[in-house]
């Protein structure tokens, strides 16, 4: 569930980079294919509308193995850097009707579990300023 009151919180100016931590189900929840086909068809959805806002996704990757910290409860399948302009951006999406009859149908079919961190810059080596 989006913790709007916690984003509401941020300065919704500052830009976000949000990181998603996934779990996928063995098949998806409407049946048809695996919770990864699931997750492919969310993301072919969310892209276009993460650019549109003029978010941009920065990386992502397999979730290999636990190399620091408790095990139980951190069994992650993928990972996803996603960069907003503003938390305003996120918020914009996750809350629109589009993103909502169109996009979360399937990651709720895909997702055993989703987290996703608001994270703000302490440093980058892409950093320009």
């Amino acid at each position: 569930m989006l913790n709007i009151e916690g984003l509401e919180r941020l300065d919704p100016n500052a830009p976000v980079v949000m990181l998603n931590l996934m779990r996928f189900h063995t098949r998806s929840r409407d049946g048809n294919g695996s919770g990864w086909d699931a997750y492919l068809r969310y993301s072919a959805i969310t892209v276009p509308m993460i650019k549109a806002r003029g978010g941009t996704l920065l990386w992502t990757g397999d979730a290999k193995a636990i190399a620091l910290g408790p095990h139980a409860g951190n069994d992650w399948d993928f990972v996803a850097l996603v960069h907003y302009p503003t938390v305003s951006a996120f918020l914009d999406m996750m809350t629109s009707e589009a993103y909502e009859r169109e996009a979360d149908p399937h990651r709720v079919n895909g997702c055993a579990e989703h987290v996703i961190v608001a994270t703000s810059e302490a440093y980058s080596k892409f950093k320009t300023s």
